[in-house]
């Protein structure tokens, strides 16, 4: 059901983008407002937002569209990568190849793929997925090696990633000033453990399983995440929701090694504003700063590992 409506709603974006142009000195203040919307709590918002983008037909809509392709929305996942295929700027490929073989959604996968397709076609760049295409066609030839084991036929056996990080979360608390009662702040406190775990779980080289880490001589480096601000403000015509988080990281013997700090922030317009949603507006920006700090948290614990 969800993959007919998705595409649907990109054959939809695709006549739109087909028939719709706009100059660059129209476009640009447009861009900026549908980019805003893009950060809605509300799917159909952001769906609008999206749709909106791909009309314009503006390489200015480039980078909001690129930073769809990361929308927790399947449909808007798919609409980003569609328009962005239209667009046809070489810019967007590494985004799209990405898309197209690591999103969970199946709908979401081939239109990042269609999508990349096209752009390295509009670039006269080589078809991305040609050389996966003809491994797949290709039929299995069966090969022996003297002193091999017998029975493995053609299958591949792929090794095991190696890790080279072994991750212990001690604790995760909304220390953040304000009124919040315990099992809310106990709520924001597990957002947070919960979206970096999530992450650690996508990385193959690293690990949060004991056993992993006694196998590879692994150093164990434990963190405490702690929520140090989740303000609601009102900023021009929106209500902004910011979030700061400070994770401490120490190592088997107590030691504390170094603290890392990031944030976020989630825009609404203030005329669609509505109080009843701030729960989950507050998530989105834990969440996003969550997500927005692990690239930046993988590398800082490395260095922290090496030295």
């Amino acid at each position: 059901m969800l993959g007919g409506q998705i595409a649907q709603i990109v054959a939809a974006i695709t006549v739109a983008v087909s028939l719709t142009s706009a100059t660059p000195a129209a476009a640009e203040p447009r861009v900026d407002e549908l980019a805003k919307l893009l950060t809605s709590s509300s799917d159909k918002a952001r769906i609008s937002a999206v749709v909106s983008l791909g009309r314009l037909n503006d390489k200015t809509a480039l980078k909001p569209l690129v930073g769809a392709l990361q929308d927790p929305n399947a449909q808007v996942r798919a609409l980003a990568a569609t328009a962005l295929g239209r667009l046809g700027h070489r810019a967007a490929l590494p985004a799209l190849k990405t898309i197209a073989t690591d999103d969970a959604d199946t709908t979401v996968r081939a239109r990042a793929r269609e999508a990349a397709t096209a752009v390295a076609k509009a670039s006269s760049l080589p078809n991305p997925f040609a050389q996966t295409a003809v491994a797949a066609a290709a039929p299995a030839v069966q090969t022996r090696k003297s002193g091999g084991s017998a029975g493995f036929g053609r299958q591949a056996h792929a090794v095991a990633a190696r890790p080279d990080l072994y991750i212990t979360i001690n604790s995760s608390a909304d220390d953040s000033p304000g009124k919040a009662d315990k099992p809310t702040r106990k709520l924001h406190g597990e957002i947070v453990r919960d979206t970096l775990l999530a992450s650690f779980k996508r990385e193959p080289l690293v690990t949060t399983v004991a056993s992993d880490a006694h196998r590879w001589g692994l150093d164990s480096r434990h963190l405490d995440l702690s929520v140090t601000k989740l303000d609601v403000a009102q900023a021009g015509g929106f209500v902004e929701i910011e979030a700061q988080l400070r994770l401490a990281i120490s190592d088997d013997n107590g030691k504390m090694l170094s603290f890392l700090s990031g944030g976020a922030k989630v825009q609404v317009p203030a005329r669609t504003y509505n109080a009843k949603y701030l729960p989950n507006l507050r998530r989105e920006a834990l969440e996003n700063a969550m997500r927005g700090m692990f690239a930046k948290l993988l590398t800082h614990l490395r260095d922290k590992s090496q030295s």
